[in-house]
């Protein structure tokens, strides 16, 4: 009774709740339609029908909750109208009918809980009614009374006289509230699977006690039977009695007749023999008469019990056949329920197996980062020893221009003068060779003369070039910031070569930052940044090709 007292009421929180979320939604006043309100009405049945007790009757036991909502209306004097609109309804037959059309008028006058609640304070009153031990009479059905209070918002309306509440089968569909919602978390699937396992076996303990109604019913029909069979017999017999009181009733009519006849022609004496005898004959004829009237008073009352035992006997059929669908469609109910299990059960495995790989994703993603942040710190420190030494640079490179910017500029005007002074003897010694070459080709005669002049010419040229490259390397040289021994290794004075291709005919040379060898463009044309600065610095291709294989094999 307790596990029953606890599913009925969880039942009756699911149907309120569903059916005020839903009307709210739905936005319109309710009818008899709508199916969350008519499971309302089958929760609230099953409730007012747990623990009631069974009044013996002719037709058997019969179990009805009109009676306890009758006593409404002494409680509390606004409930008067109802029972006697409930009473007037000319379609009601049953009390189970008024019973249902007493809840649905409730609903509609939006006092339901307050009639419910009055009800429940009465305990003594509904201990005529009901077991100790039923909802109505626990604190269960108190706070259901509580929970109806939220069914004042809900407009609704029902027309009762053309709706058959007496033949409704209230089977409760519990698919309405078993639907899987957007939870994908383990405690909620593990309280659905409890709920679920609670409804079910639930289910299957009003199954049983279903069969075993089911069960009754058939004894009380086999028994009912044999009555019946013994009831014709009886009446047979008592059919055959009354034809033979018959007889007997003329045969003493006809005795009577010829003992009056003979008295007339008969003297005194033999007259009052037989008068006694006739009135002898009278009493029994009394007798035999109040005999047939019992008989057929008997009888009357014997028909009248074989017509109440066939009207039980189609009520009952019709409850068997009743009881019949509610159990199938309990049954399709537990398979669906069975189903809905095992599909739980499947989202629970997999979303476990999601829960672990994910897990192993975030350990993964924590070393990353962990790593990353490693990596950002040398970076970090690697940057501010950057800063530092591009201030000392910067501040050597001003303390430079401030002690060698006077001499630098006289440099660069040197350096100009005999720039122009270079150019000019180049101009002369172009027109000299043009001039040599237009006489040798005019006296080739004397050409075996002239390779020593021109040998002079040439050494000339270039002693002079030698003087002019002198003061260009020493403005450079002025102009260039100091280098520590250490970091970079002095420049030849010489003109230098490509270390990798070998070649000094090209004017600029660029020196790689990494490993300080000098390159020409064509094989120093990539930049990379270096651990010793942010910024990309120039670097020779050899050394391009091993930075990136070790960038790309590093964790970072």
């Amino acid at each position: 009774m307790a596990n029953e007292r606890m599913n009925l009421m969880n039942m009756a929180k699911l149907s309120i709740k569903g059916l005020i979320e839903s009307a709210l939604n739905l936005g319109r006043t309710l009818d008899s339609d709508y199916a969350p309100l008519q499971q309302f009405f089958v929760v609230m049945e099953h409730c007012l029908k747990h623990g009631l007790k069974a009044k013996k009757t002719f037709l058997g036991q019969n179990k009805s909750f009109w009676g306890p909502l009758e006593l409404v209306e002494k409680l509390v004097p606004e409930a008067a109208e109802i029972t006697a609109s409930v009473k007037d309804l000319p379609g009601l037959k049953t009390p189970v009918g008024r019973g249902r059309a007493w809840l649905r008028l409730a609903l509609m006058q939006k006092k339901l809980s307050e009639y419910m609640k009055a009800l429940i304070n009465k305990k003594e009153l509904l201990s005529e009614f009901y077991e100790p031990n039923a909802l109505m009479m626990e604190e269960e059905g108190a706070i259901i009374a509580g929970l109806l209070v939220g069914l004042n918002v809900i407009d609704a309306n029902f027309c009762m006289k053309g709706e058959d509440l007496d033949s409704q089968v209230g089977v409760i569909d519990f698919s309405m509230y078993l639907k899987d919602g957007n939870s994908s978390k383990g405690s909620e699937g593990d309280g659905q699977i409890t709920a679920i396992l609670d409804q079910k076996n639930y289910v299957e303990e009003l199954n049983r006690h279903l069969n075993a109604t089911v069960n009754n019913l058939q004894a009380k029909v086999d028994a009912l039977e044999k009555s019946n069979t013994k009831l014709t017999e009886e009446l047979a017999v008592a059919n055959n009695r009354i034809i033979t009181l018959q007889e007997e009733m003329e045969r003493v009519k006809e005795e009577s007749s010829y003992i009056l006849e003979s008295n007339r022609k008969a003297p005194k004496q033999d007259r009052t023999s037989e008068g006694q005898a006739l009135s002898e004959a009278r009493k029994h004829l009394k007798e035999e008469t109040q005999l047939r009237l019992d008989v057929e008073k008997e009888l009357e009352i014997q028909i009248s019990m074989r017509q109440e035992m066939e009207l039980a006997m189609k009520m009952l059929e019709k409850d068997v056949c009743e009881k019949q669908d509610a159990l199938v469609c309990l049954r399709q109910q537990l398979d669906d329920l069975r189903a809905l299990k095992h599909e739980l059960a499947f989202k629970l495995q997999s979303s476990d197996l999601g829960v672990k790989q994910k897990s192993e994703l975030n350990s993964r993603l924590e070393e990353k980062t962990n790593q990353m942040a490693a990596t950002i710190k040398q970076l970090e420190q690697r940057l501010r020893q950057a800063e530092r030494g591009r201030q000392s640079a910067e501040l050597d490179n001003r303390l430079f221009k401030q002690d060698f910017g006077d001499k630098i500029n006289s440099l660069q005007l040197e350096v100009e003068e005999l720039t122009r002074q270079r150019n000019q003897l180049e101009l002369e010694l172009k027109q000299e060779r043009e001039r040599r070459l237009k006489n040798s080709r005019s006296i080739p005669g004397k050409s075996s003369q002239k390779p020593e002049p021109k040998m002079d010419g040439k050494h000339k040229i270039q002693e002079e070039n030698v003087k002019l490259k002198q003061p260009l390397e020493e403005s450079h040289r002025l102009q260039s910031p100091p280098v520590d021994e250490q970091d970079q290794p002095l420049l030849s004075e010489e003109p230098q070569v490509c270390q990798l291709c070998q070649e000094g005919g090209s004017l600029t040379k660029n020196v790689c930052e990494n490993c300080r060898g000098t390159f020409c463009d064509a094989c120093s044309t990539n930049e990379l940044p270096l651990p010793s600065s942010i910024k990309p610095e120039r670097v020779c291709n050899p050394c391009h090709e091993q930075l990136m294989k070790q960038y790309s094999t590093s964790p970072a």
